[in-house]
């Protein structure tokens, strides 16, 4: 048996322990307390800071689509009115002449108009943000693709997967750059794929995006060097993150993917 003040001793001690192992533990607890009190602080700081600059970015974005509204507008009512005043001042003139080579050269005058009419809507179209979604963009393309073949001879085979979310935002450089491609795509197969079938396809799988161009014709000679054509549309992909692939059997295929 221990003397009693052995024992009283040991008492003390290990209480002086449990003491000091507590003073040690309360100063971890509130030190940790100040660090997540710190880093609170600088997150709330840099959400701040963030919603500071997205609210620059959304005021930026706002002041640019009110600027191409304005634009869109602009064209609509002074270049739409004066093309529509040129296209009606030829056919009066036509209607007025008898002579056959003036008849011809205001029949050219009236293409012309008509021309410009047309790539003004593509403008407008192209210019208007309410225009940034993907059933926008099909429904678009698919009348374009109509008109430009209707009267070529040239059969139109329409396919869209029902996977496609037409609420789905496209941006409007993505949606330029696709229309571009499809005309160039479509330009090329009336021209030189001397096939009598073209089929034109959409494609979503989650978030990518794919239009595809086929044609029955009789392909792409790849031992001739690239043209601009394809040139372009594959950089006009690249420039969006996408990508253009070109499939040369039973005819010649485009597909255009992109992340939407």
């Amino acid at each position: 048996m221990l003397p009693t003040e052995i024992k009283i001793i040991y008492i003390i001690a290990i209480v002086l322990v449990m003491l000091f192992v507590a003073f040690i533990i309360f100063v971890v607890l509130t030190y940790n307390k100040k660090q997540l009190l710190y880093l609170k602080e600088q997150q709330l700081k840099e959400s701040e800071h963030q919603n500071q600059l997205l609210q620059k970015e959304l005021e930026k974005q706002r002041s640019i689509e009110a600027e191409r509204e304005r634009i869109s507008h602009d064209m609509h009512d002074d270049l739409g009115a004066g093309i529509s005043a040129l296209k009606l001042q030829a056919e009066f003139l036509k209607q007025k002449s008898e002579d056959k080579n003036l008849i011809a050269d205001i029949d050219e005058l009236l293409k012309t108009s008509e021309e410009m009419n047309l790539s003004m809507r593509e403008m407008l179209w192209s210019l208007n943000s309410g225009n940034d979604t993907l059933g926008s963009f099909t429904d678009y393309a698919k009348m374009y693709a109509q008109n430009f073949l209707k009267k070529s001879g040239i059969n139109l085979i329409i396919e869209e997967s029902t996977e496609i979310v037409s609420e789905n935002i496209i941006s409007t450089e993505q949606r330029r750059n696709l229309f571009l491609c499809l005309k160039e795509a479509l330009n090329n197969a009336y021209k030189h794929s001397q096939s009598d079938q073209i089929k034109l396809s959409f494609i979503q799988k989650d978030k990518e995006f794919m239009m595809k161009i086929s044609d029955n014709g009789i392909g792409i000679n790849h031992e001739t060097s690239e043209g601009n054509g394809l040139r372009n549309m594959k950089r006009r992909m690249q420039e969006q993150n996408g990508h253009c692939e070109v499939i040369t059997e039973n005819g010649t295929h485009l597909f255009f993917r992109i992340d939407l």
